[in-house]
């Protein structure tokens, strides 16, 4: 349970530009600085100093992901954070995991055999990558990868995660924050609403929902 009733900062006034800065924070967050840069001239806001560090090599980093070149964004993480994969075990699987996967839709399944017996065969000491080792070699059963149980590997929803996650990893290790303003937002808003749902009654304050809330 929250310690401050939430209801105590309902007259809390929002001006345009805390607005614009949590839509700044959300556009810097993701490396989109050519439109975070449009945002800025038209606004007139100034770029905070740390918004600005190392954006365009952590796009590359995130845009590597995205593309399915999982050793590519390894080197460039391990040049602009040392040491955040030797640190960060379960990151690291995640990449060389990506890499595995993309060798399988190439259908380059002798390759992604061998990589695995050199790169991941280790973590499978660890209880927790067990389950998942066991789903992606299971790919390699398959003529048609896409269509098995495991699909979803396959889909550009799981590189989606895994570059979030590696950008959120790359900017705390520089000591900036993991989540924009406005995921942030988001969260409070969804604990608010438990908080008033519990304490007042379901029926007045329903979960939030940012789908339901952006389609008003």
């Amino acid at each position: 349970m929250m310690d401050l009733d939430p209801r105590l900062y309902e007259n809390v006034s929002v001006s345009d530009n805390d607005v614009r800065n949590i839509v700044l924070s959300y556009l810097m967050h993701n490396c989109f600085k050519e439109t975070a840069e449009t945002f800025l001239s038209s606004t007139g806001l100034k770029l905070p100093v740390d918004y600005s560090v190392n954006v365009d090599k952590r796009k590359a980093i995130f845009n590597s992901v995205l593309e399915g070149n999982a050793l590519k964004a390894i080197e460039l993480t391990e040049e602009l954070a040392p040491n955040l994969l030797e640190n960060d075990m379960d990151l690291h699987f995640d990449l060389l995991s990506l890499h595995f996967i993309e060798l399988v839709r190439s259908r380059k399944c002798t390759e992604a055999l061998e990589f695995g017996q050199k790169k991941l065969t280790s973590f499978g000491k660890v209880p927790k990558y067990v389950e998942k080792l066991e789903d992606f070699m299971a790919l390699l059963a398959y003529e048609e990868p896409e269509k098995s149980p495991m699909f979803h590997l396959l889909s550009p929803e799981y590189r989606q995660n895994v570059a979030d996650s590696l950008n959120r990893a790359v900017l705390a290790h520089a000591n900036l924050p993991a989540y924009s303003s406005l995921e942030r937002v988001v969260q409070q808003a969804t604990v608010v609403r438990q908080y008033l749902q519990q304490e007042v009654g379901k029926d007045s304050y329903p979960p939030f929902s940012l789908k339901a809330f952006l389609s008003k």
